[in-house]
């Protein structure tokens, strides 16, 4: 077991993803990629990260850029409020570090959106700080090394394991460690079919030899999910349609999308046109359904969303809905909910005019 530290590093030299945030030492960019990369893929994310750096190459001209231009430039991110945490926090870099990233883990943690795994992985990357980092590839790694049968999902579990990593850790690469380890996870040691057979670690994993690997890491229980109806009036008059800002602190908050009736359960159109809101944005006035659109079902972290576009055709809106009246061909200006950009693709697919 004292020779991990020495094994990964020596497999990350020779399998180790060249990915251009390990480029650096720039803590800006190490931080912009940490936050992309939280709940993606590195294939999706580099797509992200390369485009948030040709728009903002520094802390300073993301702090200056106005919250729809980030938020539409994560756009199918999910998690928007990372979006604005960030630029949050590269305001907060301005204001109160003078423009330049503070070297401190205690100050990169009082940044907005900065957790401990960020601030650990922002340091110990981007200044050699002695700080492990623990993600969802360590846990694995180390809950398979150790076979532990801790769950990860508990004040406890998440404590031992901190611990555990920082014992493991390599003071003197603590940067480079802490990428191993988390590759290793990536690559290697992965949730189903990790390649035990080719692993230099077999013989320290204590999982393997129990028999336990499939299953590590331990979680105490899931999380529940809801089930929500959302049915869109996607409303066209002439050259403009109806668009408004989602707020409050439900999801995507700060996106924008046509306007939204949620109700209880699936609904059919005739009950949806009986009610009161519906009847508030159409007001008295005539309209015509040309088509509704049931979207794929779409799962986020802790709900499923059952959606349905209403495409309604209107010789001129209410006043009630007027003010959220947009050309048509503006919408892809627009940071819209990744469900909301699917359908216009589809739709602008199907009928260019739409």
């Amino acid at each position: 077991m004292n020779r991990i530290a020495e094994i990964l590093l020596d497999w990350y030299a020779r399998e180790g993803r060249d990915l251009p945030w390990r480029r650096t030492r720039d803590p800006y960019r190490i931080w912009l990629s940490e936050v992309i990369l939280q709940q993606t893929r590195v294939a999706q994310g580099m797509e992200y990260y390369l485009r948030f750096t040709e728009r903002f190459p520094d802390v300073a001209s993301l702090a200056a850029a106005p919250e729809d231009e980030v938020l539409k430039l994560w756009q199918g991110l999910g998690y928007y409020s990372r979006a604005r945490n960030l630029r949050a926090a590269a305001r907060e870099v301005v204001e109160r570090f003078g423009g330049v990233f503070p070297r401190s883990l205690d100050d990169v943690r009082s940044l907005r959106g900065v957790g401990d795994y960020t601030a650990a992985a922002i340091c110990s990357a981007a200044y050699d700080a002695p700080c492990a980092v623990v993600d969802g590839n360590v846990y694995r790694v180390l809950s398979r090394l150790f076979d532990l049968a801790e769950p990860i999902d508990t004040t406890a579990g998440k404590r031992a394991f901190a611990c555990l990593a920082q014992s493991q850790l390599d003071a003197a690469h603590p940067g480079r460690y802490n990428q191993a380890i988390m590759d290793f996870g990536a690559i290697q040691c992965t949730p189903a079919s990790p390649r035990c057979e080719a692993c230099p670690l077999s013989e320290s994993c204590l999982a393997l030899a129990a028999g336990t690997v499939a299953d590590r890491p331990v979680k105490r229980g899931k999380t529940r999910v809801r089930d929500r109806w959302f049915n869109y009036l996607h409303v066209a008059s002439g050259d403009r349609v109806l668009l408004h800002r989602r707020e409050g602190r439900d999801i995507w908050q700060g996106l924008y999308e046509f306007p939204l009736i949620e109700t209880d359960a699936p609904v059919e159109f005739p009950d949806l046109a009986a009610l009161p809101q519906f009847r508030r944005l159409l007001g008295d006035g005539p309209w015509h359904l040309v088509r509704s659109v049931s979207l794929p079902r779409h799962q986020l972290s802790h709900q499923r969303l059952h959606a349905v576009v209403h495409r309604i055709e209107t010789p001129a809106f209410a006043p009630a809905a007027a003010a959220m009246a947009v050309p048509a061909d503006s919408l892809g200006d627009y940071a819209v909910p990744r469900l909301v950009d699917r359908y216009l693709m589809q739709a602008g697919s199907d009928d260019s005019s739409f």
